[in-house]
């Protein structure tokens, strides 16, 4: 395509049916913005996403490749949609252009009748690559029954999409003593703010294919912030988030800091649990292993000595 029907082509694209950014229904992780925590943006995409995708951080999870082919209308009703942009062309170009905009239209009439598909470009915004790897596909591609075509959007990739969406809660860290522990004192460790430890997201392409993925809270490990020498951390009884304080329990999850952080800078240790969210494909629907989510949160704990006063 000459210039002025590249442009034709993609402003028509431009009117196909996107995901909405502020539908509460149908996210696509717009507003998980950091360097750390991306989400997905979709573009010029019919893909519905929709699950755990608000409410926590993502982990920043990268599309292999952040364009793709995704599947419209049928020969018939596309020219059908074609034909009736030609009051939008002509707005744009001028009636005097009709003889380009014949041109753009023959592709469509040439295939009128034929079993098949058209497929399209989609893309994550959210990724620098996206749009650029975008303009580098086809503006329509004609595709056979059963086929996809390279580039085509499949159900691997999919779940990928599904993936780059999810996000896990943020805890806080709770400790007992609060405020500040002491040299040889236990300091329990548990997290709060984890909510349902299960999280899910699927990505649905309507009236074709949908896939979910899910992450499960397995466990934490937790850091004291300083050396072995320093700190003894027991962490086999805290379970997926930490064990909360009890009277007269036996001391299974936290950390007992054995020198005092006053040489420590600003006085204090910086204590970092990690979660761990092992992320699997629901009903196995493809055979695939991600790796899991891990988020850090960290906590400040400054350790104190006791001090006693012996009389003679």
């Amino acid at each position: 395509m000459n210039s002025l029907l590249h442009a034709l082509a993609a402003g028509l694209l431009l009117l196909s049916p996107a995901v909405a950014d502020d539908d509460d229904d149908k996210v696509t992780g717009e507003r998980i913005q950091d360097k750390d925590s991306r989400g997905v943006i979709l573009r010029n995409s019919k893909i519905v996403i929709s699950g755990d995708v608000k409410g926590g951080k993502s982990d920043g999870y990268q599309l292999k490749s952040p364009c793709w082919y995704e599947p419209g209308l049928d020969a018939d009703d596309m020219l059908k949609k074609q034909r009736g942009e030609q009051d939008y062309f002509n707005g744009t170009y001028g009636s005097e252009r009709r003889d380009q905009y014949e041109q753009f239209i023959k592709p469509f009439e040439d295939v009128k009748g034929k079993p098949g598909r058209w497929w399209t470009p989609a893309f994550d915004k959210s990724d620098p690559r996206g749009e650029r790897c975008a303009t580098g596909l086809q503006e329509f591609l004609f595709v056979p029954p059963g086929t996809t075509p390279p580039a085509g959007i499949t159900l691997r990739e999919l779940a990928d999409i599904a993936r780059a969406a999810l996000t896990v809660p943020e805890p806080e860290i709770k400790l007992s003593p609060d405020a500040k522990s002491f040299v040889n004192l236990p300091t329990w460790v548990w997290l709060d703010g984890i909510g349902e430890p299960r999280r899910q997201v699927t990505a649905t392409l309507p009236g074709i294919m949908s896939v979910t993925v899910v992450a499960t809270l397995k466990d934490i490990t937790i850091d004291p912030g300083t050396t072995a020498d320093r700190a003894e951390v027991r962490q086999d009884g805290c379970g997926a988030s930490g064990r909360r304080y009890v009277k007269g329990a036996e001391f299974t999850c936290g950390v007992r800091y054995l020198r005092a952080s006053i040489d420590q800078p600003q006085d204090k240790y910086v204590l970092t649990v990690r979660t761990n969210w092992p992320v699997e494909v629901a009903d196995a629907v493809v055979p695939f292993q991600y790796d899991p989510v891990e988020l850090e949160t960290t906590r400040d704990v400054p350790v104190g000595e006791i001090q006693s006063n012996v009389k003679p």
